[in-house]
């Protein structure tokens, strides 16, 4: 079989929370690599970039009326994202703000997620 088949078929198959749950995990190790480099280092920008955009995307996710999620959940979601903007660019302006809460943040959703769906 293809790598490409591979491919399909996996998306085809797997379930959302572990598409989203294999996502958390990719931009938060991307955070952790950046930890510790310059603010200036384009490692930092790209993986805060990268978190923001997906907290953006879950925002406008949840903002939808056909999104079956609970409007308490929902707004959660999007309160989140909002932080998560304003705490980015606090990051990228000031070497002294730590990067962990954003961190923390996506560990706590992925142990959400993972209990989840092990229910």
């Amino acid at each position: 079989m293809s790598l490409t088949a591979y491919q399909s078929t996996l998306k085809a198959t797997e379930n959302p929370r572990d598409v989203e749950y294999r996502l958390f995990g990719q931009v938060t190790r991307a955070l952790l690599e950046a930890q510790p480099l310059p603010r200036t280092d384009p490692k930092v920008i790209e993986a805060l970039d990268w978190n923001r955009r997906m907290w953006s995307t879950l925002a406008s996710d949840c903002a939808s009326d056909a999104n079956a999620m609970p409007p308490q959940m929902r707004a959660g979601i999007i309160s989140i994202s909002m932080f998560v903007a304003r705490y980015s660019s606090q990051v990228m302006a000031a070497s002294a703000v730590p990067v962990d809460p954003l961190i923390d943040i996506n560990r706590t959703i992925m142990q959400g997620l993972a209990q989840r769906a092990a229910a």
